[in-house]
């Protein structure tokens, strides 16, 4: 098929081009030999009048025409799978489809268990990449390579729907033998000690901790960790705090030594989202999946009522 004398055969290798930059690379992500992929290219470069990929020592780089062309691309074909390509049905007990989820080690630990255990028993064939969160998680999405984020609210991007599947508050978690955790924890012995804090290495710190900068809360930070689980861990043996999810803070006092405490600190509620792509509403794998998860969120609170707090408990009482 052709438009304006270009093969649209070609956007396909086109896109994987751009992506990989690199010939090879990019002929098995479409199934293609390389010579047939080299040969793309060159059909690629007449068409644009454009090196496209040019070689800058040992591996090749985007022109800027290229880089222009990347996102729009990208965008023609997500929106050619979302409706043209799309099943025209979906039986979650005959599919075999493979959901890609962007989730943190929070979200993997707390509500995953449970959609899992559902989606298990409706539909057994139904296969699931959880893959870590990684700066710009919204470029996943776009680019069509996750079917969902799973994110606090605060965090998700105005251009694609979301919707919130839960709310989680914070607590502090202690060494059970630091002093720290004999007698009230006031807001002063919470700023005075040293805090673990999660980081998770991209341009968004932790919503704990940007909560924190938005209130004009300064702590004295000592340790950070990329986990969010880790620093239930990390603080025994030491007086310092760490300010964690309650959820995670209630499975990790099943097995160590530590305490809870409230937050002694102003801090709001966390509204975790699922979000997906525009183009893809009308997908009805992704319509199911979205019903299951909030069913996932109704079955983790029902297996563990005790395990979150109000918005009244999570902050100090005047």
């Amino acid at each position: 098929m052709r438009f304006n004398k270009l093969n649209l055969n070609l956007l396909v290798a086109l896109d994987a081009l751009l992506t990989e930059q690199n010939i090879s690379r990019a002929a098995e992500k479409v199934y293609l030999s390389q010579a047939a992929m080299s040969n793309a290219l060159a059909r690629l470069r007449e068409y644009f009048d454009d090196e496209l990929l040019v070689q800058v020592g040992r591996k090749m780089e985007l022109t800027a025409r290229a880089e222009g062309l990347k996102d729009p691309v990208r965008d023609i074909l997500v929106r050619i799978d979302a409706t043209v390509a799309a099943q025209p049905a979906f039986l979650p007990r005959q599919s075999d489809r493979i959901f890609r989820l962007l989730v943190s080690d929070y979200t993997t630990m707390t509500l995953m268990p449970h959609l899992l255990r559902l989606a298990y028993h409706q539909a057994p064939g139904v296969r699931f990449e959880l893959r870590p969160q990684v700066a710009y998680p919204e470029r996943a999405l776009e680019r069509g390579e996750v079917d969902l984020l799973i994110i606090p609210k605060d965090y998700c991007p105005a251009e694609h729907p979301a919707e919130v599947v839960f709310e989680e508050t914070f607590c502090c978690v202690l060494w059970d033998q630091s002093p720290l955790a004999r007698g009230e924890l006031t807001a002063e012995r919470y700023m005075g000690a040293g805090h673990i804090v999660v980081q998770p290495g991209d341009e968004h710190s932790a919503l704990e901790q940007w909560f924190m900068h938005k209130l004009g809360i300064v702590r004295r930070i000592e340790t950070t960790t990329f986990s969010f689980v880790a620093p239930a861990h990390l603080l025994i043996g030491t007086d310092r705090i760490a300010t964690m999810h309650k959820r995670l803070a209630a499975q990790a006092v099943r097995s160590l030594p530590i305490t809870i405490r409230p937050v002694p600190v102003p801090i709001p509620l966390m509204e975790q989202s699922m979000q997906w792509h525009k183009h893809r509403s009308a997908d009805l794998g992704l319509r199911w999946l979205r019903a299951l998860i909030k069913e996932a969120a109704a079955a983790m609170d029902a297996a563990a009522p005790g395990a979150s707090l109000s918005a009244s408990q999570s902050t100090p009482q005047k």
